[in-house]
C-alpha cells in the first residue's frame, strides 16, 4: 500500500478549488507552508499526512495512526471475513470508525496463533519493519508436542530447503526454553513457517504466540483482543 503522493499546486487547486495558475502568484506571496516550512515550489511534492496550512487556515492534516494489539486464537489478520471475527473488529469498539478504516495490518498471524499484531496507516512505516532487507526480527513462543533436542538449534540456524517453492529459509534463531518450549526468532514470515519447520522433525507445534517484533514487544498488560496506540518511542525505535 503506497503512500499517495501529490504537487502542491494540484493540491491546494483541488482543496480550494483555485485555478493552478493563480497558486504560482499565492506561494509568491508566501501564503502557505508545508510541515511549518514555508513553501515556495508549485512543484513540491505532499503526501497525505503532510500538514498544509495557507492563509492561516489547515488545508491538511491527516494523523499518523500506529496500533498494538494482542490477537487471540481464532481471529483473523483481515479487514473482512465471512466466517471469522477479524482483527479491525476487535477495534471496533475503541477506535473510530475513520481510524479502522485507513488502517492496513502489518505483517499477519494465522488464525491459530496468537500474539502481537500491528496495524497502521502509515505504509512507509509498515514497508520498513516488512521489506526483508532490513531484516526486522520476529519472536515467538512455541509449544511443542514432543520433545526438543539441540539439533534443533543447528537446523533452524542453518536454515531449511522447502522444494514445493524452491527456497532456503534464512538463518532463524531457536532458544530451548524446556523439553516442550522453545523461543524462535525469524526476519522473514513465510507461509506457516515455523510449524513447518518443526514438522522436519515431525513435532506438531501445539501453540504459537508472537510476542515481538524488532525492538517492540508486546506490551503484557493487554488481554487477549486488546489494544492500544503505540507511543512516539516506540514507533521510532521499532525500525530504527
Amino acid at each position: 500500500m503506497a503512500i499517495n503522493t501529490a504537487r502542491l499546486d494540484r493540491l491546494i487547486s483541488d482543496s480550494r478549488q483555485i485555478n493552478r495558475k493563480k497558486v504560482r502568484l499565492i506561494l509568491a506571496q508566501k501564503r502557505v507552508y508545508v510541515d511549518g516550512v514555508l513553501a515556495t515550489d508549485i512543484a513540491q511534492l505532499v503526501d497525505q499526512f503532510s500538514h498544509v496550512v495557507m492563509d492561516n487556515e489547515v488545508l491538511q492534516a491527516n494523523q499518523t495512526h500506529y496500533i498494538m494489539l494482542n490477537k487471540p486464537i481464532g481471529v483473523v489478520c483481515a479487514t473482512k471475513d465471512k466466517k471469522h471475527k477479524t482483527v479491525i473488529d476487535l477495534l471496533a469498539a475503541q477506535f473510530d470508525q475513520d481510524v479502522l478504516d485507513s488502517l492496513h495490518i502489518v505483517g499477519r498471524l494465522d488464525l491459530n496463533t496468537s500474539g502481537l499484531v500491528l496495524l497502521t496507516n502509515d505504509s512507509r512505516w509498515s514497508e520498513r519493519l516488512t521489506s526483508p532487507e532490513h531484516k526486522v526480527s520476529k519472536c515467538y513462543q512455541v509449544t511443542l508436542e514432543n520433545t526438543l533436542t539441540p539439533d534443533y538449534i543447528e537446523a533452524f540456524a542453518k536454515g531449511m530447503y522447502f522444494p514445493y517453492e524452491n527456497i532456503t529459509t534464512k538463518p532463524a534463531i531457536l532458544h530451548i526454553v524446556s523439553l516442550f518450549e522453545a523461543q524462535v526468532s525469524l526476519t522473514e514470515g513465510r507461509y506457516h513457517q515455523i510449524k513447518r519447520m518443526f514438522g522436519r522433525f515431525r513435532n506438531p507445534v501445539i501453540a504459537l504466540h508472537r510476542y515481538s517484533i524488532g525492538s517492540l514487544r508486546l506490551d503484557e498488560s493487554l488481554n487477549d483482543g486488546e489494544s492500544r496506540f503505540l507511543n512516539v518511542s516506540e514507533v521510532t525505535s521499532i525500525n530504527s
